[in-house]
């Protein structure tokens, strides 16, 4: 197999830091690789396979040089500038900000939901959002055997969500320091505004969820809602899924189901409380499952308790993973 160029922008950040450990453990065949932050971390350097790198400052030129695949974890506003001119130079962009998803031409990936999308590229694959990833590892294999007819979801977010900040912040406010970062002390508290809100009432975080599964699904009609909270955990977030499906199912095929689905861990032994948690999903790359019972108040009903990390399958790993999969399709 040929030797690829890499790139990792924003590397100095969580999810940067994140893509380079990934990277690391799964044994992409990589040739060349170049590192990229803002000009407050340029010249300082990073370790990769026992190897020291210096990072660069990114800017117009830094994509005057053969790079195969940029991972982009940089924020919306630098990945709409930088994004496009990368693109131009022949690089294929895995863009892990929120600028792109919803763009009818940027096709939007989770590997063991929709990998035949990424044929569809042209220059720009983006990674959905955290919460939208392990919901939909969980529900596409249910999906495809008995078709959501409706989809409610409750997500219970660690503050590593927002970021270094974010952990900073629950930190500061077990030491009783006022808030920064999130609108209430999240010290003992969980608070349900995730970004800004809209008119419609839901916040930005929650309408994410909304249109990438609809987005992911092919499905512009799928019911869905979505409540966003954060809570003070320092790492993975959790979620409640409600299930309505279109077709009968009997449990022990939904088990069977996800016990096959790929990236899917099944956790679900309630007489010795065995279910997912936060504290066990962290540092994996597995979606974890759990609490798996039917509604008993609809027709076709199913609860689900879904966790993993969201700093690596949320946002690294799977932009890793999609790598991955553009290089299958290179090699074909």
């Amino acid at each position: 197999m040929k030797k690829y160029d890499f790139a990792i922008v924003g590397a100095t950040g969580m999810v940067g830091r994140t893509f380079i450990k990934v990277l690391e453990e799964r044994n992409l065949p990589i040739g060349s690789i170049y590192f990229f932050a803002s000009a407050r971390s340029a010249g300082s350097s990073i370790t990769f396979l026992d190897k020291e790198y210096f990072v660069e400052e990114l800017n117009e030129h830094s994509f005057d040089r053969k790079i195969d695949i940029a991972l982009f974890s940089a924020g919306g506003d630098l990945s709409k500038i930088y994004a496009p001119i990368a693109k131009q130079h022949g690089t294929v962009v895995i863009d892990n900000s929120s600028a792109w998803r919803m763009d009818p031409s940027v096709p939007l990936v989770v590997p063991e939901v929709n990998k035949e999308d990424i044929e569809k590229h042209n220059g720009i694959i983006a990674n959905p959002n955290c919460s939208t990833i392990q919901a939909l590892v969980a529900v596409k294999p249910l999906h495809d055997a008995f078709k959501v007819k409706r989809m409610i979801v409750t997500t219970f977010q660690s503050v590593s969500g927002a970021g270094k900040s974010g952990c900073d912040e629950l930190e500061d406010s077990l030491r009783g320091l006022p808030p920064k970062k999130f609108p209430h002390a999240i010290a003992n508290n969980c608070i349900p505004h995730i970004d800004t809100f809209l008119e419609n009432g839901y916040t930005k975080e929650e309408m994410k969820m909304v249109n990438e599964t609809r987005k992911m699904f092919h499905k512009d009609d799928l019911r869905i809602t979505c409540t966003c909270v954060r809570v003070p955990v320092m790492r993975s977030h959790s979620e409640t899924v409600n299930l309505e499906f279109e077709k009968q199912y009997d449990l022990k095929d939904v088990y069977e189901i996800l016990n096959n689905a790929p990236g899917v861990m099944v956790v679900d032994d309630v007489k010795n409380a065995k279910y997912p948690l936060a504290t066990e999903a962290a540092d994996t790359d597995s979606t974890y499952v759990g609490r798996i019972r039917r509604d008993e108040s609809v027709e076709n009903g199913l609860n689900m308790w879904v966790v993993a990390d969201n700093v690596r399958k949320g946002a690294a790993t799977n932009a890793v993973q999609i790598a991955e999969e553009l290089i299958k399709i290179w090699e074909k």
